[in-house]
């Protein structure tokens, strides 16, 4: 009995010595961000922040003076960019091929010999991005604030963005048996921190309108309610799982641990995100959903569908994207709102 105590005893040191270690863990940084003992606090490693802030470094601005004539009498069939002079035009064309496609050029998107054309999908493609990241610039500022987007904001310099979404049909399981069926989660999944809740939220609450919530609004036996059942919940919790990965954040950052869903001691960033939930939604239903016939089918994803944004695609785990670095200030272009000849369609989403 006397060893066994010891031994326990010594376990119990060891473990108390490893826990000090871990909290004085030089190789992370913590940010308090509410009282001491409520678990308000992030984590930072800085060799992690190091290789996000190389990640997230902006290409330099090249200022180009205005002169010359309105753009439109100059081009054929400009649809969006016809009233900035030919100076400022050439130079934000110049700054496109060096966000989306540097290694190809203006061929990316246009017809060599024919720049009116719209013979190539990616220049039709190209356009409606273009009258999107104006959208979010005059019309989600509660979002995007001052600081704005460009396309080098997902782009990163690829023709494609690497944070692209499609619907996820999940691991290929015989049906029945022992196991039965995995009803679209218990298969660990990076969209949502490799845990076991459902694989695909993104497809509910950003391309559709499923409510977020893990809790009913009001007795379950209510009449006309619409009970909130645990998967509902495991959705939410699925759904948060992927936002705290697509910003490099955990649940405090929008969050009080006194109560996760009271918005009155919620933090602003929470507000915030919710405004960024709905034009996420305003995006795939009105800018990419229709312009999956537009895409060849080599760029559906594994069930049909078309390419679709999420929180991941602008941040890229980075709380701010690009960290907050002001490029939509540099091209004006991009920050107005839409004129006449460029309709905003709203399109109804699917519930």
């Amino acid at each position: 009995m006397r060893f066994l105590d010891r031994w326990q005893s010594w376990c119990a040191l060891a473990l108390g010595a490893l826990l000090i270690a871990g909290c004085n863990n030089p190789s992370t940084n913590s940010v308090q961000r509410g009282y001491r003992g409520t678990g308000m606090v992030e984590l930072y490693s800085p060799s992690t922040s190091a290789a996000l802030a190389a990640a997230n470094t902006i290409p330099p601005v090249a200022v180009v003076p205005a002169g010359g004539p309105a753009a439109k009498t100059v081009f054929k069939n400009l649809q969006v960019l016809g009233d900035l002079d030919i100076s400022q035009f050439t130079g934000q064309m110049g700054a496109f091929a060096q966000w989306v496609a540097p290694q190809v050029g203006c061929p990316y998107c246009h017809v060599e010999g024919d720049l009116a054309s719209d013979a190539k999908y990616t220049k039709v493609v190209a356009r409606r991005m273009l009258q999107m990241t104006r959208q979010i610039n005059a019309n989600w500022k509660t979002h995007v604030a001052a600081t704005g987007v460009t396309c080098y904001t997902c782009h990163r310099g690829q023709p494609v963005p690497a944070n692209i979404w499609f619907q996820d049909p999940g691991p290929k399981t015989a049906r029945g048996g022992m196991i039965g069926s995995r009803d679209g989660q218990n298969s660990p999944a990076i969209a949502v921190g490799l845990t076991s809740l459902p694989y695909d939220p993104l497809t509910k609450f950003l391309d559709r309108r499923g409510e977020i919530r893990v809790m009913s609004n009001g007795p379950l036996m209510a009449p006309n309610h619409q009970a909130v059942t645990i998967k509902d919940a495991e959705a939410t919790y699925a759904l948060m799982m992927n936002i705290s990965q697509s910003l490099g954040v955990n649940c405090t950052y929008c969050h009080n641990t006194q109560n996760f869903a009271d918005w009155k001691i919620s933090t602003p960033q929470r507000a915030t995100a919710w405004q960024g939930i709905r034009m996420v939604r305003e995006l795939n239903g009105s800018y990419l959903g229709p312009l999956k016939p537009v895409f060849p089918p080599q760029r559906y994803g594994p069930l049909g569908d078309g390419p679709k944004v999420g929180c991941v695609t602008c941040h890229q785990g980075a709380f701010k994207p690009l960290f907050g670095a002001p490029m939509a200030k540099d091209f004006p272009a991009l920050t107005a709102s839409n004129a006449a000849g460029e309709p905003v369609t709203t399109v109804a989403l699917t519930q």
